[in-house]
C-alpha cells in the first residue's frame, strides 16, 4: 500500500468518525491517548469494524449502543440504515434457529429440494445481535461458530462469510437478562459501555438533535432486499450488494459530504494495518500480561477449577486474583486493535501507549475474578462498569511492573532465543511469572546442557 493511499484512507476513517461523532453519536471523550481525547465506545466499534472484529456493547438501556453500530455499520460499509435494521437479530427467548439464520425454502420443499432462504443477518458482512444477554444460554450456542468464524449452516447448506464483523449489545442484568456464556463471550475482541452523554448532550438529542434520516435511502434499500433474497450463489450476491453499496456510497458523498468504504479499501486498510509491527517494549510487555494471566507454578496453568496452593510465592502477581485462564484469542485481538489503533493514528509501530489503551477493553470480558478480589474492588469509586474498571487497574499493575524490570525482561528474552539458537547460554533469573515460563520454553534439556 503506498502512502498516499495509505493516508488518504486514513483521512475518510477520520472524516467518518467526525461526523458520526458530531451529527450522529452525541458522547463525552473518556479515553485519552498521547493527549488526545476520543469517546471509547465510537473509536473501539469503528477499530473493530475495521478490523472485522466482534465488539460487544454493555450499558443501560436507550444510551446508544445499537445506535452507535448501526451508523457504523452503513458508513463503513456503505449499507442504507433500513437495510442495517431489516438484518439485526433481536434477543429474546423465543428467539429460532429459523429466524438467525436460514429457513427451507417451503416451495422448493414441497418439489423434494432442499434449498435453504438464507436471512440477510447471514449474509450481509455487517452484523448486529441486539440484547443479546436475552437469549437463553441454549439458543447462543446457535450462533457460536458463526460468530467465530464467519461459518453458518443449516441444513445440508453452508455459507462462510468472506468478510464479516459483529456487534452484539447487552443491557445490565435484569430480570428477563442471561448469562452470556463463556465460549461465546470470549469470542468478542472488546467489550466497551456506551455512556450517559451527559445532560446537555441528551438534551440536544431529546429535541431530535441526532438521527441518521441522511443514511436512509428507500429505493436503495429495496433493490437490496431483491438482491439478498434471490437463489443465486453468496458470491453472486455479494457482488451484486457491493456494487448497490458503491451506488448508495456515491449519493452519501453527495448529500452528506462524507465518504463510505468500499470493499477494496477495507481490504486496502487491512492491509495497511496488518503492516504495522510491534516494537520491542510492546512485545515484551504483552509476554508479561499473558504470562501474569495463565502462571501456576502448582499445577501448571490456571484453570478455573483449580484454585492456588497454600503458600504459593506468586499471590502479588495477577494469577493469584484470577479463576480462569486467559484464552489464546486474547492475543489475537488486542494485536489487530493495537495494530488498527497505531494505523487511525497515524504511527509506525503498535508501542505501549496503544497496547495499554485497547488492553482494559480486550481483557475485561475475559478475566474471571476471585469473589475476595472482586469484593475488595467493587465499592471504590470509579467512572467505568466494574469489570473493565478492573481491567483497567490490572493493566497499570502489570505495566507498573514491567517498567521496572524492562531491561531485564528484553535480556531474558533476547538470551532465550539465542539459547534455542543453540548457544551455550544461561537463562536470565528473575522473580516474576515470565522467567519461569521461559526456562519451562527453553526445556529441561536446554537447561541442563
Amino acid at each position: 500500500m503506498t502512502q498516499d493511499t495509505n493516508g488518504a484512507l486514513r483521512e475518510t476513517v477520520h472524516a467518518i468518525h467526525r461526523y458520526i461523532g458530531e451529527n450522529l453519536y452525541f458522547s463525552r471523550p473518556d479515553l485519552e491517548i498521547r493527549g488526545k481525547k476520543f469517546n471509547a465506545a465510537l473509536l473501539l466499534s469503528l477499530l473493530t469494524g475495521l478490523r472485522q472484529g466482534k465488539a460487544l456493547i454493555i450499558g443501560e438501556p436507550g444510551l446508544g449502543k445499537t445506535t452507535s453500530a448501526e451508523y457504523i455499520c452503513s458508513l463503513l460499509y456503505g449499507l442504507p440504515l433500513g437495510t442495517v435494521w431489516a438484518s439485526e437479530v433481536s434477543g429474546h427467548p423465543e428467539q429460532t434457529e429459523e429466524k438467525i439464520i436460514g429457513r427451507p425454502d417451503l416451495g422448493r420443499l414441497n418439489q423434494g429440494e432442499e434449498v435453504v432462504v438464507w436471512s440477510h443477518f447471514v449474509l450481509l458482512p455487517a452484523k448486529i445481535v441486539d440484547e443479546i444477554n436475552r437469549l437463553p444460554e441454549t439458543k447462543q450456542s446457535m450462533i457460536l461458530d458463526g460468530v467465530d468464524r464467519g461459518n453458518w449452516e443449516y441444513l445440508n447448506d453452508a455459507v462462510i462469510n468472506s468478510e464479516y464483523c459483529l456487534f452484539a449489545t447487552a443491557n445490565y442484568q435484569d430480570g428477563g437478562t442471561h448469562t452470556i456464556i463463556a465460549p461465546l463471550i470470549d469470542r468478542f475482541d472488546v467489550m466497551v459501555e456506551s455512556k450517559h452523554p451527559g445532560p446537555n448532550l441528551a438534551f440536544h438529542i431529546g429535541m431530535g438533535g441526532s438521527n441518521g434520516t441522511g443514511l436512509r435511502n428507500e429505493a436503495m434499500e429495496t433493490e437490496l432486499h431483491r438482491v439478498l433474497n434471490q437463489r443465486i450463489p453468496y458470491k453472486d450476491r455479494m457482488d451484486q450488494v457491493e456494487e448497490l453499496s458503491n451506488r448508495f456510497g456515491e449519493a452519501v458523498e453527495r448529500e452528506l459530504g462524507v465518504r463510505t468504504l468500499s470493499r477494496p479499501d477495507r481490504e486496502t486498510i487491512r492491509s495497511g494495518m496488518n503492516e504495522i509491527p510491534l516494537d520491542v517494549d510492546t512485545n515484551a510487555f504483552l509476554r508479561l500480561v499473558l504470562a501474569e494471566l495463565s502462571f501456576c507454578s502448582h499445577y501448571g496453568q490456571r484453570r478455573f477449577h483449580e484454585g492456588c496452593a497454600e503458600g504459593c510465592h506468586f499471590t502479588s502477581y495477577l494469577c493469584n486474583t484470577v479463576r480462569n485462564c486467559i484464552s489464546n484469542r486474547f492475543p489475537s485481538s488486542t494485536r489487530a486493535l493495537s495494530q488498527a489503533l497505531a494505523w487511525f493514528m497515524g504511527d509506525k509501530q503498535v508501542g505501549l501507549e496503544h497496547v495499554k489503551a485497547i488492553l482494559p477493553f480486550t481483557l475485561a470480558h475475559r478475566i474471571q475474578w476471585k469473589e475476595e478480589t472482586l469484593a475488595r474492588r467493587e465499592k471504590e469509586s470509579r467512572r467505568d462498569p466494574l469489570p473493565i474498571y478492573m481491567a483497567r487497574e490490572a493493566v497499570r499493575e502489570m505495566h507498573r511492573r514491567y517498567i521496572e524490570q524492562a531491561d531485564r525482561l528484553k535480556s531474558a528474552l533476547a538470551i532465550a532465543c539465542r539459547i534455542s539458537d543453540g548457544e551455550p547460554l544461561e537463562p536470565v533469573e528473575g522473580d516474576h511469572p515470565i522467567y519461569w515460563e521461559i526456562r519451562r520454553d527453553l526445556g529441561e534439556e536446554v537447561l541442563d546442557s
